[in-house]
Order: C-alpha cells, then sequence, then structure tokens
C-alpha cells in the first residue's frame, strides 16, 4: 500500500511539473555528431551567452508548394507566371498568432528582447546563456571541435519544446546542426601551365571550345538582355575582376573582349579583394567559365562574408537577401554545400523552403553535387552512402560531372550521386529513378533510402578544366566546373524558373552517359546505365535541344 501511495504522488508530482512547466517533446535527437566533429570534454561557462534563432511556421508551406510547382511545369496554365516578392509573403510570412504565442513562451520563460529576421521576418532571434538555453529547451549544449579546422562549437545532441509550441515553431538553431560550409573545391590535377602548353586536345584540358563544340553552346552573344547568370562565393573566394578573367579570356575567348567585366554584390560582410595572392581557384573557374561561356550574359559575383547570423554559413542569408531583391538573377549557379546528415532535418527543410520561393520568384538554381561519389561532398570512410545538401532539395538542379573532354563522355568517378534520407523523391523524378532501381536490381541493397529524392539531375564535364588563377593556368577537377558550365545553358533567355520538371518532362535533351560508377563506403558506388542514373543523371546538355524543346 505505502509503494502504491509513493508511486502515485510520484506521478501526481510529474504531471503538475509538467503542467506547471508546459509539457515537453522531443524536437531532435542525435546519437552523435557528424564524422568531421568531435566530442570534447572542456569546460562550458553557463552564463556563456550564446544566440538562438527559432524558425517560425509559414502561414501556408502547402500552398506556396503547389503554386511553385504550377509555374514551374509545362502544361499547367500558371507556367512561367513567376511570384512577386509580394505575393510569396501571403503564403511564406508566419500568421500573427504564432508570433504573439512564441514571444508569449520566451517571455514567460524570461527571454525579454528578440528580434526578427528572414526575408519574412519568420525568425525569432535572441541572445541566452549556455544555463538558460539548456533549461528552456531541455538541453545540454556542450563544446564540439571540428576535426579538420580545429574550430570549437556549441552544439546540443538533443533538444525538446512544448507540445502548444509545435504548430508554431518549425526548429531551434542552431542546436543539433553541425554544419561547416564546403566549397567542393577543384583538385588541381596537374601543375601550373604556361600559355605555350596549351595543347587543344579536349581529351587532357577542356575549355570553353571544347565544351562549344561537345554541347553545342552558341559563341554569339545573348539575344535576350534581361537574363543574370549570379554566382556565389564563400569562405573568402575571391574572383578576379583584371588580370585573371583578362588572361583566360584572351587565350581561351579571345572573340571576347579580355576587358568583360562582372558586376558585384556583398552580403554579412563579404569583399572581392583583387590582390593576385589570395586569388581564389573556385571563384576564378566560377566566373571564368560563366562570362567566358554565356557569351553577352551580364555575370554577378556574390561575395558572402563570414559574419553570418545564419548559422548555417550564410547559405540562408543569401537566400533572403536574393528573395528581397526587385529582379534577382534568373540563374544561380552554387558550387559549395556539405553532407546531407550535418544539418537537422528540419533546417534542411527550412533551408529548402527558401529555394523553392527563389524558384517561385523565377530563379533557375543550380547546385554541384559533390565529389566524394557514394561517399557525399568528399571522400571519406563511411558504411551507409551519404549525399550532399543543399544538392538533395527538390527545388533545385544538382550538377554531377563526366569527364572525357569529348563524346562519348564517361561519369566521374568523383561525381557524387544517391538518394536523400530527408527529402522523399518528388514526383517529376518518379519514372525516371524507378526504371534506374528496376535496371540496378538488388546492387547496393541496404546502403541507401529508395525511396528519397535522387541526385544529380544532370551532369556536365568535370575534369581537366583549364583556368586562370594569380595569372597561371592550371587544370582542375570537381562538380564545381561542372555546375556554372551546365548554368551557361539557362541564361540568355527569359527565365525558366525552376527547371527540374521541364529537364525530366524532355529526357531526349540530353546526352545519355553510359559508361562510369562513383566508388565510395568500400564499394563501386552506383553505375552509369542508358537514361537517368545516381552518378550522372539524366546526362549532358544538348543546348540546341534544349533550345528546341524550350521553343527557342
Amino acid at each position: 500500500m505505502h509503494m502504491r501511495l509513493s508511486l502515485s504522488l510520484t506521478l501526481l508530482f510529474t504531471l503538475v511539473v509538467l503542467v506547471a512547466g508546459r509539457p515537453m517533446k522531443q524536437k531532435s535527437k542525435k546519437h552523435a555528431p557528424p564524422r568531421s566533429y568531435k566530442k570534447t570534454h572542456g569546460f562550458v561557462d553557463p552564463k556563456q551567452i550564446i544566440n538562438l534563432g527559432i524558425s517560425l511556421t509559414p502561414a501556408d508551406r502547402a500552398g506556396l508548394e503547389e503554386r511553385t510547382n504550377a509555374v514551374s511545369t509545362p502544361g499547367n496554365a500558371l507556367y512561367g507566371k513567376h511570384l512577386s516578392t509580394k505575393e510569396i509573403k501571403t503564403f511564406a510570412a508566419p500568421k500573427q498568432d504564432t508570433v504573439d504565442a512564441v514571444n508569449a513562451w520566451l517571455q514567460e520563460s524570461g527571454v525579454n528582447s528578440t528580434t526578427t529576421g528572414g526575408a519574412f521576418d519568420d525568425w525569432l532571434n535572441f541572445n541566452i546563456t549556455v544555463e538558460a538555453a539548456n533549461a528552456l529547451l531541455n538541453a545540454t549544449f556542450e563544446p564540439f571541435v571540428h576535426v579538420d579546422s580545429g574550430s570549437t562549437t556549441l552544439r546540443t545532441l538533443a533538444y525538446s519544446l512544448p507540445v502548444d509550441m509545435s504548430d508554431h515553431i518549425r526548429f531551434v538553431h542552431p542546436t543539433t546542426s553541425f554544419v561547416k560550409p564546403l566549397n567542393f573545391r577543384p583538385v588541381m590535377s596537374t601543375p601550373l601551365i604556361p600559355k605555350r602548353q596549351l595543347s587543344g586536345e579536349c581529351t587532357t584540358q577542356v575549355t570553353p571550345a571544347c565544351l562549344q563544340k561537345l554541347y553545342g553552346i552558341p559563341s554569339t552573344p545573348a539575344s535576350q538582355n534581361s537574363s543574370q547568370l549570379g554566382v556565389p562565393g564563400y569562405i573568402e573566394q575571391f574572383a578576379q575582376v583584371g588580370s585573371d578573367l583578362a588572361l583566360f579570356l584572351q587565350a581561351l575567348r579571345p572573340d571576347i573582349d579580355p576587358n568583360t567585366l562582372f558586376g558585384l554584390e556583398t552580403l554579412d560582410g563579404g569583399v572581392n579583394t583583387q590582390d593576385p595572392g589570395l586569388a581564389g581557384v573556385e571563384a576564378n573557374l566560377d566566373i571564368q567559365y560563366t562570362v567566358g561561356l554565356a557569351t553577352g550574359v551580364p555575370t554577378v559575383f556574390i561575395s558572402v562574408g563570414e559574419d553570418n547570423q545564419d548559422g548555417l554559413g550564410g547559405f540562408l542569408d543569401i537566400a533572403t537577401f536574393l528573395i528581397g531583391q526587385e529582379a534577382p538573377p534568373t540563374v544561380l549557379t552554387t558550387s559549395y554545400g556539405f553532407d546531407e546528415d550535418a544539418l537537422e532535418p528540419d533546417a534542411a527543410v527550412m533551408l529548402c523552403d527558401a529555394y523553392m520561393q527563389l524558384s517561385a520568384r523565377g530563379v533557375s538554381l543550380l547546385f554541384a553535387s559533390g565529389d566524394g561519389g557514394v561517399a557525399g561532398s568528399q571522400p571519406q570512410e563511411c558504411t551507409q552512402f551519404l549525399t550532399t545538401f543543399p544538392a538533395t532539395c527538390p527545388y533545385l538542379t544538382a550538377v554531377g560531372a563526366t569527364t572525357g573532354g569529348v563524346s562519348p563522355e564517361t561519369a566521374a568517378n568523383f561525381s557524387t550521386g544517391g538518394f536523400s534520407n530527408v527529402f522523399p523523391r518528388p514526383a517529376y523524378q518518379n519514372d525516371a529513378v524507378s526504371a534506374y532501381l528496376d535496371a540496378i536490381g538488388t546492387q547496393n541493397d541496404g546502403l541507401f533510402n529508395a525511396s528519397g529524392r535522387a541526385i544529380p539531375d544532370v551532369s556536365a564535364q568535370g575534369q581537366n578544366l583549364v583556368i586562370v588563377a594569380a595569372g597561371e593556368g592550371m587544370l582542375v577537377d570537381g562538380t564545381s566546373a561542372s555546375s556554372p558550365i551546365f548554368a551557361t545553358g539557362s541564361g540568355g533567355r527569359s527565365p525558366l524558373g525552376f527547371l527540374n520538371p521541364f529537364l525530366y518532362g524532355n529526357p531526349g535533351m540530353f546526352f545519355d552517359v553510359l559508361s562510369g560508377h562513383n566508388p565510395g563506403c568500400g564499394t563501386a558506388g552506383f553505375p552509369a546505365v542508358q537514361g537517368w542514373d545516381a552518378v550522372t543523371g539524366l546526362g549532358t546538355p544538348n543546348f540546341a535541344a534544349m533550345l528546341t524543346a524550350a521553343g527557342l
């Protein structure tokens, strides 16, 4: 009897505590940090101030998704009728009762000062001590070190939210996300090469002329002056305006004025330093193969600095920056990302929603798929296949890599491809991916999520690309070369917006890649086969066929 009474009192006491302090439900939990981080045992000052952000639930995400699909799908009555920022706000901004409810909870918990952020005031940011954050979220913030850089950050492996906040809060950040953005940095495959050693052989040195011949990229200036190519730069990658671009054009596109310039926009303290000693291989690659291939299409370099406040390396900041522009670039090619499991799923969905908003504005988004084969962003030890993000977001086009320089092309063995563990397979790729899974049968069973969003969508040359950096020529490899190459075919015409429904609906406008694979995790990876595959996607671009399919 005494034991039963004690148990009843314990349950009653627990219930009272939960009611008084709001019932809590676990929102996110990781059993361990990602492979690139390790837990340390350093002291954490409980009074240390950290900054947290709350992502607020949008008013009508489903409605925006439906509208984005409509304006992006050929044959739909709304196809091509992209939305304004004001129209997107009606879907993406939080409802006032959401803002009021979250602010009331924070104030009751002792958080009296917040600031709003995001394109539509859909973030609440606040400073809080570590001990208060632990109490607020039932969390344990502790130090973790990034193995490669040695930088230390405070994160928790789990946190909870009040049950009555579930309809108002998407997630709290940064909590269980471990983001260290990487560019899929091109590998310098040969020593610096002087101009006299340019062979003209596309099998060993891929140049703009090789790509024009291989893919049918026109050399005549674009006829559509309203289009613009955007090239983001992160982690202090600087694109050289004068010497490097001029030398590249003189040597490899002599029909273009070597004094051709590109625009510059900056955020988060970004700059574009012109010291030749600070020339960025990635930034130069991206600029040289957009300016040097999309003849006459205005190009803008968007430098994202290190003073970002989004906890996502500036990825959300640039999306917010562009969503609010009256005339954002019509095409944006990005050569940066990270392993998909570095980000908590709710954060990945939120950032993907920002890309959906940009797509609805009419921006065509292209991202390099990564350089680790089935091991993710870069080669690494693994027991399960990994993919990369943002490439797995279903509202952008992921670009893999091929090699060879001439037809027929072969899949580059570093081309990251596979299946998302966060995003389900979108309808536009159902037929293509189902056919591939049937073709490979039981190969790699149990190593990937067959129902996930599949990448890459397309591919382009990504090995032995000739660039100029710090006044010298060099050859580079990487899907970071492939994305800007493919992007040139989307510039120079009226905005197409989100490309994938158009691409998957017209598989005949690609050169199919039938050989190669992308090894990793102790396996041969996925094979390239007829039709879509998880190494090269639908294939490489036949620009003449693409123009015809687009009615141009």
